[in-house]
């Protein structure tokens, strides 16, 4: 299985990529860096990729799925409610593309801050 390795300040999420051409994009790109922005409890942050939405994205996600904001050419990583979310729901900004499962606890990410370093590789 293709993994991604995204180390988000000190926090290192490592990715089990879906077979997509989203998971595609981004294991290609990789390595690249970016700085972490934050909504709510959602880590994003821009990657060098462009791809169109899927039949099958969406807004609602489960903590450790990942995703991709095609509308910001952004991964997005949910672990809690943003300000749009419906109660406990991780409601992203807009239907995203699911690319990927975290291995790790993605509710680590909740320290993470707005220009915190961030560095995607192959694993």
């Amino acid at each position: 299985m293709r993994r991604l390795k995204m180390t988000i300040g000190t926090v290192v999420i490592t990715a089990e990529l879906f077979e997509t051409p989203t998971a595609d994009a981004l294991y290609a790109a990789a390595p690249f860096t970016s700085r972490a922005r934050t909504w709510g409890e959602e880590v994003y942050f821009p990657a060098p990729v462009t791809v169109m939405r899927e039949a099958d994205a969406r807004a609602v996600v489960e903590a450790g799925e990942l995703a991709f904001w095609t509308e910001g050419d952004s991964i997005a990583i949910g672990f809690g409610p943003t300000p749009i979310s419906r109660g406990a729901e991780i409601r992203l900004a807009s239907p995203t593309n699911v690319w990927g499962r975290a291995i790790e606890d993605v509710r680590l990410l909740a320290g993470t801050r707005d220009n915190t370093a961030i560095t995607v590789e192959r694993a």
